[in-house]
């Protein structure tokens, strides 16, 4: 998850620079939500996975 979120901010950036703004502008959002979908599962996995002594 988190190498989609990489993938789609460095074709945002790619994107704003050459210029193509609504291409960026989609491209930042998807890895905005990405982003935020891994950190929540990361989280998650954090609680689920820790066990009590």
């Amino acid at each position: 998850m988190l190498s989609w979120t990489l993938t789609f901010i460095i074709v945002a950036l790619i994107a704003g620079v050459l210029g193509f703004s609504g291409v960026a502008g989609a491209a930042a959002g998807v890895a905005k939500v990405c982003f935020f979908l891994f950190l929540i599962l990361f989280v998650i996995s954090l609680i689920r996975g820790k066990k009590s002594v």
